[in-house]
């Protein structure tokens, strides 16, 4: 079994270290940290890699499942439109922006709500089939577990053991090579499919 935090739009190595483990936990019961991929993802954008940010209201001493989005800030029209800049020119886009810019039609109150409907539509997008549950309370460390929560972390300094990263095509690699480990979304645009 492997536990992880909820992302928005995890990271590539997220999606490679679930695809590898038999069952995937994600925790429900931490606390909301601010800083990480449970709110923020990676895109590469023509001007470089490009952060987009989930806002939170009052994200402090709240639990992820707790977590308010912030709908006062336009943010949703900011990330499609972000997204759309980055993406409409890579092969798979118009196979899969559509179903993609529906999850910013609609005001999920809750970070992690929405976090669990971009992870079973990145899956279905991606065609792989990971057995997983959510997490019945907190457990600060198991002893069975791989435990990916803070080691998949925009902050880490290193990939966790055992991931590499074959490169593939990225819009706009040619400016700035290949950058690793970036969005979901930068595979499933470029891409297409889940390399195994």
């Amino acid at each position: 079994m492997a536990l992880f935090s909820t992302a928005y739009w995890a990271p590539i190595s997220y999606y490679l270290l679930s695809a590898q483990s038999n069952w995937v936990r994600i925790e429900r019961h931490e606390s909301y940290q601010k800083q990480s991929y449970r709110n923020r993802c990676t895109i590469l954008s023509a001007n470089g890699p490009l952060s987009l940010v989930v806002p939170i209201l009052r994200p402090h001493d709240c639990s992820i499942k707790e977590a308010r989005i912030d709908y006062s800030i336009p943010w949703q029209h900011t990330h499609w439109r972000a997204i759309e800049a980055a993406y409409r020119s890579s092969a798979y886009f118009e196979e899969y922006s559509q179903q993609i810019q529906e999850v910013y039609c609609n005001e999920i109150p809750f970070l992690f709500d929405l976090n669990i409907k971009i992870w079973e539509l990145s899956l279905n997008l991606l065609d792989i089939t990971v057995q997983w549950s959510l997490s019945d309370h907190f457990a600060p460390l198991l002893c069975e577990t791989n435990d990916f929560r803070d080691r998949i972390h925009p902050k880490a300094k290193h990939l966790p053991e055992g991931i590499g990263f074959e490169p593939y095509f990225q819009v706009f690699g040619h400016k700035y090579g290949f950058i690793p480990n970036l969005s979901i979304l930068d595979l499933i645009f470029n891409e297409g499919r889940f390399p195994l």
